[in-house]
Formats: C-alpha cells, sequence, structure tokens
C-alpha cells in the first residue's frame, strides 16, 4: 500500500511520516548526566533530576527532561531492596582498645591491578595489640567462602581470638561468616557505616602496604603478587620498626610479652641484613611459615 492511501486510511498527515527528529547538540551530556543522578539519586523522579539538570546549567525545560526520562527508561522503582547496616561507633578503637595478645583482631580489603590491568585484592588481618600481621592473602576475587578458609587455617595456628573489628563490607557481614564466628565464640565489633577511622589499625596498616608495597611494585601476575606479599609481611613483622612500639618490630614487642613458655616461632625469611643460620630464633607469637 503507498504511503498516501495509508495516511488517508489512518487519518494520519502525511508530514508527519516524513519527519526526521534532529538530534541537538548537548542531548549526549544532557543524557550522561542524567544517568550519573539516576544511579546516585535512584528515589528521585524527572521534576527532580530536572530540578539539578539545570541547577548545574543545562538548558531544557521540564517536557524535554520528560522526553529524554521516557526514552532512556527511567522510572522510580516501587519496591526498594533494604540494605543491611550493622556497627555503631562504640564498636570503634576509641572506645574498645585491644588490651592483650589476641584480644582483638582487625581485618579489611586492599585492592589494586597487575600489570596487564588484571585485579588483585588482598586481605589483610592484624593483631591490633602486637600490630603483628597475621594474614596477607591476594587472589583475583575472594568471597566470604574464602575469607573463611583464611580465618579458619589462622585460628588453629594463631588462637582464636576474643574479638574481630571490621567494617560492613558484604564478606564481612555475610551470614556463613557470622555464624562460624558466633560458633567460635568471637565478638564482632562492626564500626559504624561510613566511619572507616573507627577501624583505624587496619586502615592504618593498609596505608602502610600501599605506600611501601603496592605503589612501589608492577605486578606481573598473580603469582608475583602471592611472593612479594610473603616477602612483604616477614619483613614488616620482623625487621620493620614500628613507631607506636617504641621502635620494636611486631615480633620483638610480642616475643616481650610472651615469655619463655611460649612456643619458638619461625625466623624471618632470609635477606642481608638477616641474622646467622647458627642464632636461634627469637621467641615469638608469629606463626611458622612467615
Amino acid at each position: 500500500m503507498s504511503e498516501r492511501r495509508a495516511c488517508e486510511v489512518l487519518g494520519q498527515p502525511r508530514s508527519t511520516q516524513r519527519y526526521i527528529a534532529k538530534i541537538k547538540g548537548d542531548e549526549r551530556a544532557i543524557v550522561g548526566r542524567m544517568h550519573e543522578l539516576v544511579r546516585r539519586r535512584p528515589r528521585f523522579g524527572y521534576r527532580r533530576i530536572h530540578a539539578l539538570l539545570r541547577g548545574e546549567g543545562f538548558h531544557l525545560n521540564r517536557k524535554r527532561t520528560y522526553r529524554l526520562w521516557r526514552k532512556e527508561g527511567f522510572k522510580v522503582p516501587r519496591k526498594q531492596r533494604k540494605r543491611r547496616r550493622l556497627g555503631v561507633s562504640d564498636n570503634g578503637v576509641a572506645h574498645r582498645r585491644a588490651e592483650r595478645i589476641n584480644d582483638v583482631w582487625c581485618w579489611d580489603f586492599i585492592h589494586d591491578r597487575d600489570e596487564r590491568g588484571g585485579p588483585l585484592k588482598w586481605l589483610t588481618i592484624e593483631d591490633e595489640f602486637t600490630r603483628e600481621s597475621l594474614a596477607l592473602e591476594v587472589e583475583r576475587s575472594m568471597k566470604a567462602v574464602d575469607v573463611l578458609d583464611v580465618l579458619t587455617e589462622l585460628m588453629l595456628t594463631r588462637g582464636v581470638p576474643a574479638h574481630i573489628r571490621s567494617d560492613n563490607g558484604p564478606e564481612f557481614i555475610a551470614h556463613v561468616i557470622r555464624g562460624f564466628l558466633e560458633r567460635a565464640g568471637v565478638a564482632t565489633l562492626y564500626v559504624e557505616p561510613g566511619a572507616p577511622w573507627q577501624n583505624g589499625y587496619a586502615e592504618s596498616f593498609n596505608g602502610r602496604l600501599r605506600d611501601e608495597l603496592l605503589d612501589g611494585e608492577l605486578f606481573a601476575d598473580l603469582r608475583e603478587a602471592k611472593v612479594l606479599s610473603v616477602r612483604h609481611r616477614s619483613d614488616y613483622n620482623h625487621r620493620r620498626p614500628h613507631s607506636s612500639l617504641g621502635y620494636q618490630t611486631p615480633a620483638e614487642f610480642a616475643a616481650s610479652l610472651a615469655g619463655p613458655a611460649l612456643r619458638v616461632g619461625a625466623a624471618p625469611l632470609p635477606c642481608a641484613s638477616a641474622q646467622p643460620a647458627t642464632q636461634p630464633p627469637t621467641p615469638t607469637l608469629i606463626t611458622p611459615g612467615t
């Protein structure tokens, strides 16, 4: 059927079938900014988004905003997924300090990339009292079950802590982790959301880790990252003086508290400044293999 006949039957003006919409030069920027605003504020409708766009200097009326809103398929969802918010400020380092060895552990994640751009994810666990690095595990990705494996192995060699402090990361608040800690008798100290300073020891360790290792090394692959992480942990525990410990190493400080009855731990990894092999290893709480 011809266009003339079809328009005549439907009562549609022929000019509307030949109209080609003209896209303004600023439309791509407006749509891109709309996507950013909708992701940031998913409960805002097109009217509020229009007000934000106008406030940022975009020149468009409300009808155009609505047209672009519908074209991109935006809508305010009727149902919201509730977020789990655990933690209070009383669980922070200022209110609940470690009083002895294995009293409070803290753990966190830190991210980087290898030479090819592949993701690297470190799990750091530290004893807040002795400042010992108990675990420094790196993988491409790490889920709650992977965290549980590391924690289980560490408890078998190190002992069970009284408390463990963390933020509200999904790996730490997972039901499998919380259930395991409850069965093991470990009290959880979840810090207040959006307050990383309340987990200050973990943040401080991560800052030194990034400054002394991650920012200074270009990791070729995951295997190299694992090797360098083991070396860094050994150096941190056995050779790096810690200012808050009177410039003792964490191993020396832990050994001074442990007394002669403690099992002798492993010696640090060999390096040019290490003690001769003929000297006996220093008693320390560092687990074998560090």
